[in-house]
């Protein structure tokens, strides 16, 4: 698309007035959509009305000119911004409002303008832009030679982290856990391909020093160490530049954001981006809420309490003190009025996000009637609290403040069902101001003095057509048909004529009209005035009110693990301090909602037991058995009780999960580069106290490879880190490192053969599988059958081959034998084609060597 620049300041001399003014605030914000008010709308010019035009399809046009040139123009009607603006924020593009603030009136030239407000998509605070059930995230990364600082700032919801990591990787799986709207980076940062909205920020942004200074400034505390975060230096230089950046994006002060926050990874349970995918807990593989985790347990009844479940599935607590406090109110919520705190929650509005507003001044009258109606749910939801005896429910509550002093003086201020916005009045209290009803009183009087001026002149002129009336545009006026007009007194002064009639303003009519409008006038601007006071007396709640909210919303979650737990048969899981999970009838919590009946399983492992070897035939139920696990075991360390007939579940710092088949093409990545990567990543970074569950490794190759690589993987984490490990595989080979490892058991899922039948029990069973079924599994799925039995009759021949070349060798002495058999053909291969008479007597003596000690490395 062609695009139109907008002029350098040095070539706007030959542009309009206006079009000066416009320019002048253009320069100021390069990268932003400038939405500029002219009227009842909102304008843009040049390359962003040709940018806004193809993304909200709107109509581009070229109207006027400045310096000689049409000028590309897109507006959109002021009263429905911020469905575009919304739409814009979702795009990642970042908007500058800009409003008139001068008196049309009195202004000599263009009325002045400046911008408000700057809209990013990570620092959004408006109701109408953001989603109620996500948080949007502004997140900075800067990586050093040292380490990688972290943060992340949650706008809307008042919540300020810092953290640091080791190296990028860590670094860019955090980021995958936050899912920022916008990310910060340094112009100096060179960070590929990142799936984010990301600015890059001037250098001085990060600066460390600067930074430290600044925050100590703003947080009021003499050193970081007052907030716990001395030790993390780097995270400080990025957080520094996301609350300078915060405060350029809203004009003003952050007074919503006390307090910083410090992130360690030993304060959670560390889930890479891999394992949140493979696990579908917020986001299933398709990219939507349907059949996740989140889905079927998310009982909560209010905006807040929903934000903060998708926050606990994604980040587990690895403290298991605060893990037994959640369990006990969920036991305890399960035999209290349950139902009518459920009802109470469901009547608090989102006033986590309105006292944000409060605090940032933005706040609409709407959200203050929401948030007096909400202290009233809250005082009641106090009293129903109050009577559950629980020291943890009773911690809660102290928390959650009723604020009676705000409630009442919101209920003299604001009117029951109050407009959208305050600028045309309407919204202040009758009562609560007197000055603000006198001139009220003047204006609604206006009616009864026009009515009766009508009957009065009617009968003193006898003038039956006589009607007085008023417009917004000529104010008000006393109308005559045209055929009586002539009858008018001379004291009516003709204001307008009209087709039929004639319209008379008199001295006395005059004399009211700009009573009236004065104190109409009058009357509205007291209103703003008063309505900007009321928003900055009730900003000393600000703390009160995001402790209350923190409170209510966990509460929501909590109330939400008891009501799953008593509509789904969950159980409270035994947190211990052995290395140990033993689950018996567990069950999958999301495919138990789709499948029936669903088979449950146990699930033992321990210091002594800690590798499962699963095999069994496609469909049979590996890949549940083992993600049902890892499920539990996250229920488990986000405070949800879990289903099954009990769970006993030891310290777990790390999940990993490598499940599944996908490349990665616009990288580069082949399906088993991707696979091959994942397990790296699990092998350089699991830990003694991780579960990791890996499902067919190797495929993606040939089959000696893949077994090989199989074997290896599996024997490296069983040997070298001694993490939980499920490894589901059709190498029945890999049945053989139980023979040879203690600690490595055998399990299978079972199925049999009835004629053509073919079932599946999806139940699991100790030792190996005899067959992988493969062949009736495609049946089921509809193969043809002719492809069926050629499938059969290849496999009898395989078979057969192989049973007489190794009838009298073990798996293992198999798997062995392969591997020489693929070393002596590869040796054989480069034997056979090489070009001897192109090699030197001293290369050939290498290769030579070469051969020699490939051949006694597979004998030994």
């Amino acid at each position: 698309m062609k695009t139109e620049q907008a002029p350098t300041m040095a070539e706007t001399k030959a542009h309009t007035p206006m079009m000066r003014q416009y320019l002048g605030i253009k320069s100021a914000h390069p990268e932003e959509l400038l939405f500029y008010r002219m009227g009842d709308f909102y304008e843009l010019f040049y390359d962003d009305a040709i940018k806004a035009a193809d993304l909200l399809d709107i109509t581009l046009t070229k109207r006027g000119a400045s310096a000689g040139e049409p000028i590309p123009m897109a507006g959109v009607p002021f009263h429905a911004v911020d469905t575009y603006l919304s739409r814009l924020i979702k795009l990642g593009q970042s908007v500058a409002i800009c409003e008139q603030i001068g008196d049309p009136a009195t202004s000599k030239g263009p009325v002045e303008r400046k911008v408000v407000r700057v809209l990013t998509p990570g620092t959004v605070s408006d109701e109408a832009l953001l989603d109620s059930h996500d948080v949007q995230l502004l997140a900075a990364i800067l990586p050093t030679k040292k380490n990688i600082g972290l943060a992340w700032l949650d706008l809307a919801g008042g919540r300020f982290w810092v953290s640091e990591c080791e190296h990028i990787d860590e670094a860019l799986n955090e980021l995958a856990r936050l899912s920022p709207a916008e990310l910060l980076t340094s112009e100096k940062t060179e960070l590929d391909d990142l799936p984010y909205s990301c600015k890059a920020l001037p250098d001085y942004y990060f600066d460390i020093d600067e930074n430290r200074t600044t925050l100590c400034r703003k947080f009021e505390v003499a050193n970081m160490a007052a907030l716990g975060c001395d030790a993390l230096s780097v995270g400080i230089g990025a957080a520094g530049a996301i609350y300078q950046y915060a405060e350029e994006t809203q004009r003003g002060a952050l007074p919503h954001i006390s307090r910083l926050i410090p992130y360690t990874k030993n304060d959670c349970i560390s889930i890479d981006s891999a394992t949140r995918r493979n696990l579908e807990l917020t986001q299933n593989l398709q990219g939507s809420e349907t059949h996740t985790l989140f889905e079927v347990i998310d009982h909560t009844c209010n905006p807040m309490g929903k934000r903060l479940l998708k926050s606990w599935l994604n980040q587990p607590l690895a403290n298991q003190n605060e893990i037994r406090q959640r369990h006990d109110i969920v036991s305890r919520l399960q035999s209290s009025s349950l139902e009518m705190i459920q009802e109470k929650l469901k009547a608090i509005s989102d006033i986590e996000r309105i006292t944000t507003r409060i605090a940032l001044g933005s706040a609409r009258p709407r959200d203050l009637a929401r948030l007096r109606d909400s202290l009233v749910e809250i005082y009641a939801l106090k009293l129903l609290l109050s009577e559950i005896d629980c020291p943890h429910i009773g911690e809660l509550n102290q928390s959650i403040h009723a604020l009676e002093e705000l409630h009442q003086h919101l209920q003299k201020a604001v009117i029951e069902n109050p407009p959208v916005v305050v600028r045309d009045g309407g919204v202040i209290a009758a009562g609560f101001n007197d000055n603000l009803d006198e001139l009220r009183t003047l204006s609604a009087n206006a009616d009864d003095f026009l009515v009766k001026l009508e009957e009065r002149e009617k009968e003193e002129l006898g003038l039956h057509t006589l009607k007085v009336g008023f417009n917004k545009v000529h104010g008000f006026y006393i109308e005559i048909s045209r055929a009586q007009s002539e009858q008018a007194p001379t004291h009516y002064v003709r204001r307008q004529t009209l087709k039929n009639v004639e319209r008379f303003i008199t001295p006395e009519l005059k004399e009211y009209e700009e009573k009236v409008l004065s104190a109409k006038s009058k009357a509205l601007a007291l209103e703003k005035e008063l309505y900007q006071q009321l928003i900055a007396d009730i900003q000393v709640y600000v703390a009160q009110l995001q402790e209350s909210s923190q409170s209510v919303a966990i509460l929501d979650v909590l109330q939400s693990f008891a009501d799953k737990a008593l509509t789904s048969r969950y159980v409270r899981p035994e947190l211990v301090s052995d290395k140990v999970i033993n689950i018996c009838q567990g069950r999958h919590p999301v495919v138990e909602n789709t499948v029936e009946p669903f088979i449950a399983n146990n699930v033992n492992l321990n210091k002594s037991q800690n590798t499962q070897i699963i095999t069994g035939p496609n469909m049979g139920g590996k890949s549940t058995y083992m993600r049902q696990t890892a499920l539990i075991t996250l229920l488990t360390y986000i405070g949800s009780f879990v289903p099954a007939d009990s769970a006993q579940v030891g310290p777990i710092d790390r999940i990993f999960t490598r499940i599944g088949a996908s490349d990665d093409l616009a990288s580069g990545r082949s399906t088993f580069m991707v696979e091959m990567t994942e397990t790296a990543h699990i092998l350089n970074n699991a830990t003694p106290n991780s579960l990791v569950l890996m499902d067919e490794i190797g495929r993606g190759t040939s089959t000696f490879d893949g077994l090989s690589l199989a074997w290896a993987t599996a024997e490296h984490i069983h040997q070298n880190i001694g993490a939980f490990t499920l490894f589901a595989t059709h190498y029945f080979e890999m049945t053989q490192l139980a023979d040879s490892q203690d600690g490595v058991i055998n399990l299978h899922f079972g199925a049999q053969e009835y004629g053509d039948d073919f079932i599946l029990d999806h139940s699991v069973h100790q030792g190996p599988a005899s067959q992988s079924f493969g062949i009736q599994v495609g049946k089921m799925a509809g193969l043809p059958a002719s492809v069926i039995a050629a499938a059969k009759f290849q496999l009898e021949q395989l078979e057969n081959s192989a049973h007489h070349a190794q009838l009298s060798a073990t798996p293992a002495e198999q798997l062995m034998a392969n591997v020489k058999n693929l070393t002596h053909e590869k040796v054989v291969s480069e034997l056979t084609s090489v070009d001897i008479d192109q090699l030197s007597p001293r290369d050939a003596l290498d290769l030579l060597y070469q051969w020699q000690q490939q051949l006694q490395e597979v004998r030994r």
